[in-house]
């Protein structure tokens, strides 16, 4: 787990209170396995589903936007107990800003992470842009702050984690597992 990250990044992470997720190659790594039948399945990394459990558990609101639309995901989102699904969206960058009014937010107070153009827009508006390590280089270069990690192999806990510290909750959840 990473430790240390900039000042300026530290500073946009205390005031989050809503993370806002893409999906598929964020939150899985982007890859699409079509079944006989025709049905996707999806990977989901058990660390990130813990660290959006623990932002949840501290108050930060979890949503979850993506351009696709699919059950696997529908099932994820209401294992970690995420009420804010909101599929088949193409417009990231305006469903974040309905998000924040829906919850008397201001956009400085969201974080969005991402991994391709589709996520620029929401990013651009967001008071922390982030992608994952292996994003396109264009979307990369908007974001606030990178992961080490690519979409789908933990860069959600890294974020997750990057929260939790800036926000002085990480000693609580280290001491709750001990």
């Amino acid at each position: 787990m990473q430790e240390t990250w900039p000042q300026e990044v530290l500073q946009r992470a205390r005031g989050i209170r809503l993370l806002a997720l893409d999906v598929d190659g964020t939150l899985t790594d982007g890859r699409l396995a079509y079944g006989a039948d025709g049905h996707v399945t999806k990977t989901f990394h058990v660390r990130d589903g813990l660290g959006l459990r623990l932002l949840q558990r501290h108050g930060i609101v979890v949503a979850l936007i993506t351009a696709r639309v699919s059950h696997a995901l529908a099932l994820r989102a209401q294992e970690l107990g995420i009420a804010h699904l909101y599929q088949g969206r193409d417009d990231k960058r305006g469903c974040l800003s309905e998000i924040a009014r829906a919850l008397d937010l201001p956009l400085t107070a969201c974080a969005m992470v991402g991994d391709d153009l589709p996520d620029i827009g929401a990013m651009r508006v967001a008071g922390l842009a982030v992608a994952v390590a292996d994003a396109h280089p264009w979307t990369a270069a908007v974001a606030h702050w990178c992961t080490q990690r690519p979409g789908g192999h933990g860069a959600v806990r890294e974020v997750c984690d990057l929260l939790l510290h800036a926000q002085g909750l990480a000693g609580q959840e280290r001491e709750r597992w001990q």
